[in-house]
Order: C-alpha cells, then sequence, then structure tokens
C-alpha cells in the first residue's frame, strides 16, 4: 500500500523549507482528504465514517475482495485484562502465528506482535531467555515459556512520548495508534520496555489469498510502510464480543481474556485464584497484562 506523499515527508519538506514547492507540484491526482485526514480522536461520527467508505473502497480495489473497515468504539462498563498462565504455554508458538494472520501483519519482512521466551525451569532472568529456540518436539523437558507482547499499561510510556499523539489510551484499556498519524519516529520503540513496538521499513507484503477481510481502523487494516504497528488485543475481535486470534488458539488454554471489570470473567477468576505478577512492574507502567503459574 504506497503512500507517495505522506505526513513524514511533508514535514521533511518543511523542515528543509521547501513545503510550498512540495504542495505547489501536487497534482490532481493529489489525495487531499486523506493528507488532512484528522486524527481518529477528534473525528465525528460522520468524518469516521466518510473515511472507513474511502478506506474501504482502496483496500478492496488493491486485494480484489471485499475489505471491510469498521469503527466500533469501546463497550461501556469494559476494561480488557489479559492473563497467561506460565505453567500451560507449550511453546509451541501458534499464537504468533494466527496473530499474524488475524491482523494482516506483513509477510515480508515478516513482523511479529507476539515473541514468545523459553527459560530454565529455575531462571526468572529474562536476560538469560532463548528467543530463538527450535527444537524438535516441544515443550521441553526443564523448561518454561514466557510469550511477551503489547502490555496494554495504564501508564504507557509510548504514549507520553509520541509527538503528534498518534497513540493513546481507549476507554477500554486498548492502547490504539492512528497508522495516518504515525510519521514514523520510533520514540515510542525506544519508550516501550517491552519491545513491543514493530516498525515497517518495507511496504508490507500480505498475499492477496491470505488477507483478513474483516478489520477495524485501529486495527488490522493495511498498514503503510513507514509507520509503527503492535497488538491491539484484536480490536476488531473484542470490541465484538469474540476472543482475540492468540486466545483462541492457544492448545493448552495458556491464555486468559475478559473484562477486569466483570467479577464473573475468566481473567477476575484467574487474578481471584492464583499469585500474579506483571512484567517490569517496578518501572510503574501498570500493565493489565498478568502472569501466573496455576501448577507447581
Amino acid at each position: 500500500m504506497n503512500q507517495p506523499f505522506s505526513r513524514r515527508k511533508f514535514l521533511k519538506l518543511t523542515g528543509a523549507g521547501l513545503g510550498s514547492s512540495f504542495l505547489g507540484g501536487c497534482g490532481n491526482g493529489f489525495d487531499w482528504e486523506s493528507f488532512f485526514q484528522k486524527n481518529f480522536q477528534e473525528m465525528t461520527s460522520a468524518e469516521k465514517n466518510r473515511v472507513v467508505q474511502r478506506l474501504e473502497k482502496k483496500y478492496s480495489g488493491h486485494y480484489g475482495m471485499p475489505v471491510s473497515v469498521s469503527a466500533t468504539p469501546a463497550r461501556e462498563n469494559t476494561v480488557f485484562g489479559y492473563g497467561l498462565d506460565l505453567s500451560l504455554c507449550v511453546g509451541c508458538r501458534r499464537c504468533v502465528y494466527a496473530c499474524v494472520k488475524e491482523n494482516n501483519i506483513s509477510r515480508d519482512v515478516q513482523i511479529h506482535y507476539i515473541r514468545v521466551v523459553k527459560m530454565a525451569e529455575s531462571e526468572r532472568n529474562l536476560e538469560k531467555a532463548d528467543h530463538y529456540y527450535s527444537p524438535a518436539k516441544v515443550p521441553e523437558h526443564g523448561s518454561y515459556y514466557m510469550p511477551i507482547q503489547c502490555q496494554q499499561c495504564d501508564n504507557p510510556p509510548c504514549v507520553k512520548v509520541c509527538p503528534v499523539k498518534a497513540l493513546w489510551q481507549e476507554s477500554d484499556g486498548i492502547v490504539a495508534i492512528d497508522y495516518d498519524w504515525c510519521i514514523g519516529c520510533r520514540d515510542c520503540m525506544a519508550a516501550c520496555p517491552y519491545r513491543a513496538m514493530k516498525f515497517n521499513w518495507r511496504t508490507p507484503h500480505i498475499p492477496k489469498n491470505e488477507i483478513n477481510g474483516e478489520t477495524h481502523f485501529l486495527g488490522n487494516r493495511p498498514r503503510v510502510r513507514g509507520v509503527v504497528e503492535k497488538c491491539h488485543l484484536c480490536i476488531q475481535r473484542v470490541r465484538e464480543g469474540r476472543y482475540p486470534a492468540c486466545v483462541e488458539i492457544c492448545p493448552a488454554g495458556a491464555r486468559k481474556f475478559g473484562n477486569l471489570l466483570d467479577p464473573a470473567s475468566e481473567i477476575r477468576m484467574a487474578l481471584n485464584h492464583f499469585r500474579t505478577f506483571k512484567l517490569k512492574e517496578e518501572l510503574n507502567t501498570q500493565p493489565k497484562f498478568f502472569y501466573f503459574f496455576s501448577l507447581g
């Protein structure tokens, strides 16, 4: 999905004093509506509908199949939380590839929102984790596995450092990105202690026969080159009452998900029955992502 005249290019040109000549050279083919599009947070419902319709036409034409784009808002009285039972995770990485397929993530160069590391049974230091394990079979004796992705922080450092406010936290707890406003500065990547932010160095390649045609504006719609992306809890799914793809695919039932405000949700059940911990809790990022061991 090429974007010949991006905001980032414009900012570079204006910084060099060439903004007027740049705009003056934009012919009739220049997409003014897209270029001057408001931040998603500032759009009215009518403006969102117009943008969604334009994107649906663009994506459907590019991929030669129907592609829908929703802008479903957050549900009331809902804050999503995530739990990972490390005693059940078998390290198969099915979650990684289900995420790639569900969220239209580039296959070339391949980007993963989830990384799974292997730890020795008695080890708790992430610096000693194996990121590239590849045994014939998993799980391996004497090891456990730790999936890591965006922790959906309540005090997200990525949001604080974004110079153009392309990142923010939604009322349901999801830290969202407006890809059209991201200028690719990568300040958020430097600020994130979980290595959760991923940068598109090349135009994302998604085989046309593998495109997921059900997308969300803040989620899995096709991205352009030169923006940052990350896990958004499969916003296109969870706001329609479905599980994230990684939860649904897990063969061991290690992943727990639900509404933190609902006492009967499975995430609340996990929090109430097991001793949980948060990754790098000492940094005060306040993740809504909880780890625990239900066995042993």
